[in-house]
């Protein structure tokens, strides 16, 4: 959930949790499709739950919150291979039909599609217990309906003509809890705030300054890791495992407190709750519309320069529900006929929401207003 905690205090189940999840549903998904007649072997079923089990495990502290802020340019799903991987060599290629079902290279793509697509046992388990827990009831999906609907043709995951009406609800309920909960403009607050953070602790331990992290932590704010590193150091893949949330928050705690005036105040905002100020609209906000502030950071507060980025900056949120570039959600008619549920649906805010809706957003620190 990232910084959903700071809207939503009951959102603090784990990625544990949704991973177990996700491995239940995926289990009832593969009865509905045996009841069915599609063949799955118990060594396919069992290879299935354990890379849906695995998914995620790449991710780091704060999950995508972090993703390119503790390691650039290295994908968690990259992480979550070098992790497989490593397992694999333990339990003496025990693991090689999961990975093979993860990296879709496994014959049986429908497999795959259970674990990766845009209706996977991923999405079905994480709104739902997203939605439970924030209660944001908008997130709730009929998700049994939708796990008897499922079956395959043409080697792809389909959905029975029935169940139209359930994946619909499904579509519009992952755009709406996207809005409410993963792009709630105080969760992005927060989520800038803190990449901020570990942005100006990076730039002064690279330029040498000693700064509090527990030791996995340090590694990775004095170096740049590429994903060669990764592949060529196994250690750094168990220095990462160690990393959690606790490893950032307690340092931050402890830089709220350091002699940098930029990584103490954002440090300090962080731990009270001051965070950052959020205007969204759907047009980008012009270099004009800042000069204000950036003058006022200027003259009241000697803050210019590359400084200021860490107070007043722009960017853009996109949410996609659906989108008709990647593997579509099927449905199967009677007839055996497959449509894409953009085409096959009566309801004419599905169209609408496979287009991507884009919003800009002016970032200000409360220095700004003082």
């Amino acid at each position: 959930m990232g910084l959903a905690p700071y809207v939503y205090p009951g959102a603090i189940h784990t990625r544990f949790h949704h991973a177990l999840g996700a491995m239940y549903i995926a289990m009832q998904a593969i009865d509905t499709l045996r009841s069915k007649g599609h063949e799955i072997t118990a060594e396919e079923e069992e290879a299935l739950c354990i890379a849906i089990v695995l998914h995620d495990i790449g991710h780091g502290p704060f999950s995508h919150a972090l993703e390119n802020s503790i390691v650039k340019n290295v994908p968690h799903e990259h992480i979550s291979m070098l992790i497989m991987n490593v397992l694999n060599r333990e339990f003496n290629g025990r693991l090689s039909m999961a990975i093979a079902i993860f990296r879709n290279e496994y014959p049986k793509k429908f497999l795959h599609q259970l674990i990766s697509s845009q209706l996977d046992m991923d999405r079905l388990d994480y709104l739902t217990r997203d939605s439970f827990f924030t209660g944001v009831s908008e997130g709730v999906i009929s998700i049994d309906r939708i796990l008897k609907m499922l079956n395959v043709a043409n080697d792809e995951l389909v959905v029975d003509e029935k169940g139209i009406y359930s994946v619909e609800k499904f579509i519009v309920a992952r755009r709406l809890m996207y809005w409410q909960v993963y792009l709630h403009k105080t969760v992005l607050a927060a989520e800038n705030q803190l990449i901020n953070i570990l942005k100006r602790a990076r730039e002064l331990a690279q330029s040498g300054e000693d700064l509090f992290a527990t030791h996995c932590f340090k590694n990775f704010l004095t170096h740049n890791y590429s994903e060669k590193d990764f592949v060529e150091n196994p250690d750094l893949v168990s220095q990462f495992c160690r990393l959690d949330d606790y490893d950032i928050f307690a340092s931050i705690k402890e830089w709220s407190d350091h002699s940098d005036p930029v990584l103490s105040h954002l440090a300090k905002g962080m731990v009270n709750r001051n965070l950052y100020k959020i205007k969204l609209r759907a047009q980008p906000f012009e270099e004009s519309e800042l000069k204000g502030f950036r003058d006022h950071l200027s003259s009241k507060y000697k803050i210019s320069g590359e400084l200021q980025k860490y107070f007043i900056f722009t960017g853009k949120i996109e949410n996609s529900a659906y989108t008709t570039r990647q593997e579509n959600i099927n449905i199967l008619y009677k007839n055996g006929e497959v449509k894409d549920i953009a085409s096959a649906s009566d309801n004419l805010s599905i169209s609408a929401l496979s287009e991507a809706v884009v919003k800009h957003y002016l970032s200000v620190d409360s220095y700004c207003f003082r």
